[in-house]
Formats: structure tokens, C-alpha cells, sequence
């Protein structure tokens, strides 16, 4: 809870922006998360950068949310104050190479890809099909289809609460599989925009291209209400492969299901909690390294 005179200078701050007691499952690809103390919504950069320096100020816990996948809001909610992101801004460049597209971090990978290959630009036709934020991405070294941020990432803009805003090449991040140093040290940062690298291409060849990607997904991966991947593939296994193996396909917890389609999927298939999201997780993690001697990471 935030105190009452904590909660006066947020209202004198912040204004109409402030809203209190806001479901967040509004805000999550998963469909499910209890209500925030406090939410505000950024709508570029630097107000982003502002909202999060003034929350700071007040030692209040923190949380800024980019589209809302990759993400499990307990049904509590959160405390403190939540900031969603809306700077979606997106700039590139072709005037002279070397190429690029700069991307405010609530900007949806989705977007991002579509605004390329309406410019015939290539290099990121993998960022067509993540169901994500720029922010995300660079935070979790997001990939897909043989590549990573990081293999397209040239900076992007932090602010740090203890260094403050600089921009950290692709190289300071330290990036690992779907991780990097900002989330492995859990730093007090928040990604404000980010710089990619990206080559003139053919239109059509890029659309192509996107669209065998498209397929298979579709082919693979589930509809419905989800997070993404639940799991991170172990070296040299997958983790969808592990959990139906341990026999778990298509267990439901509550109003939460494991994919019948793939099994490192988990679906709210009808008004799930996020416990019984939380206790499938529980449920998978404990299975397979009791089965097989691996313990998944989420």
C-alpha cells in the first residue's frame, strides 16, 4: 500500500494521469493480474523517462509494464506504482548507410517489423513475429527463428537509478540466451528507446520471408490467452518436449490449461486465476526435474 502522504504528492505529480485500484489483467496478454495501487501511462520517451525519475524519488517499488506478454500478475496485484508504457515513436533511418531504426521501447515488435518492410528494409524480419515491446526485447534479449536482439541491436537509451540515463552499447548489456546483464542483476533501470541496425532488401522477398515465419508459428504455437513460452529450452532439449514427456500435455489446474498443441504453453482457457497459472508452472517445474534431472528455468 502506498501512505497517504506518498499517495498526495503522486495526485499533486501526476494529476488526472493517476489512477488508483486499475485491474491490470486489462494490461496482460495472459488475461489475468489484480489490481495496481497506482497506474500512469507514458505516451513517448521522455515522459516515460520522467514518471520513472519521480517515483524513484519517493523510494516507492516500481513497475513498468510494455505489452504485457512474457509476464504473470499475481492476483493481488502490484504495489507501489505501475507504469504503462505507451511511447511507441519510431524513427529510421536511410538517408545514408549504415541504416537504422530507432524505436521508443513501448513500440510493439510487431509494428516495428511491419514499418520495415513497408521501407524494403531487412535484417529484423524475425521482430514481425514477437508478440512483444521494443523495452522487452532488450531486456530479455528476445529472439526467435535463429536470432536475438542482440544480433541487430546497436544501443539503446537506459536510465539507470544509479548511473542515470546514458546510453549503453549493445556490448555493456552482456546479453545471454533470453537474458542480459540488466535482468540477470535485477539493476533499478528502465529502457527508454533502442538503436537496430538494417540493410536495403527486396519488399517482397522481406514479406516472404515474414509470412513462412508467420506460418510456423501458427503451425506450432497455440491461440488463446498466454504469456508466450513458459520455459526456456535447456541446452540441447526443449522444454515443450520435456513437459510432454513427463505426461503433462493438456493438464488443467482451475481454469488454466497446458497446450494440448505445445506443451511449454500454458493457456487461460476459462477465467483462469494466476495461481492456477502459477501452480501449472509449479506443477511442470517440479515433474521434470523430478522425471529427468532438469530443472526449467521460466
Amino acid at each position: 500500500m502506498i501512505s497517504a502522504e506518498k499517495l498526495r504528492v503522486l495526485q499533486d505529480t501526476f494529476g488526472s494521469k493517476l489512477q488508483e485500484n486499475v485491474k491490470l489483467s486489462n494490461f496482460t496478454t495472459m488475461n489475468v493480474g489484480g489490481p495496481a495501487d497506482a497506474l500512469i501511462i507514458a505516451q513517448n520517451a521522455e515522459e516515460l523517462a520522467y514518471m520513472v525519475a519521480e517515483v524513484w524519488k519517493l523510494d516507492l517499488p516500481l513497475h513498468v509494464l510494455g505489452g504485457g506478454s512474457n509476464l504473470l500478475v499475481s492476483d493481488l496485484g502490484l504495489s507501489g506504482v505501475t507504469i504503462i508504457n505507451h511511447a511507441h515513436n519510431i524513427k529510421i533511418n536511410t538517408k545514408s548507410p549504415p541504416y537504422t531504426v530507432w524505436a521508443e521501447s513501448g513500440a510493439l515488435m510487431v509494428n516495428l517489423g511491419r514499418k520495415l518492410t513497408l521501407r524494403g528494409l531487412k535484417g529484423m524480419e524475425w521482430a514481425a513475429t514477437i508478440p512483444g515491446s521494443v523495452g522487452g526485447a532488450v531486456y530479455g534479449n528476445a529472439g526467435a527463428f535463429g536470432k536475438d536482439t542482440c544480433c541487430d541491436l546497436i544501443s539503446a537509451d537506459i536510465l539507470h537509478r544509479v548511473f542515470g540515463r546514458e546510453i549503453w552499447q549493445c556490448e555493456r548489456l552482456d546479453y545471454t540466451y533470453r537474458a542480459s546483464k540488466l535482468k540477470r542483476d535485477d539493476e533499478p533501470a528502465v529502457v527508454l528507446s533502442a538503436l537496430f541496425r538494417v540493410e536495403m532488401g527486396d519488399t517482397e522477398e522481406i514479406q516472404k520471408e515474414i509470412d513462412s515465419y508467420r506460418q510456423r508459428r501458427s503451425k506450432i504455437q497455440p491461440p488463446g490467452a498466454s504469456v508466450g513460452s513458459v520455459f526456456r529450452n535447456p541446452e540441447g532439449n526443449s522444454a515443450g518436449r520435456l513437459i510432454e514427456q513427463a505426461g503433462l500435455k493438456g493438464k488443467t489446474i482451475g481454469g488454466a490449461i497446458i497446450s494440448p498443441k505445445h506443451a511449454n504453453f500454458i493457456i487461460n482457457q476459462n477465467h483462469a486465476s494466476a495461481q492456477d497459472i502459477f501452480d501449472l508452472v509449479l506443477l511442470v517445474r517440479n515433474t521434470v526435474h523430478e522425471k529427468f534431472g532438469v530443472s526449467l528455468v521460466p
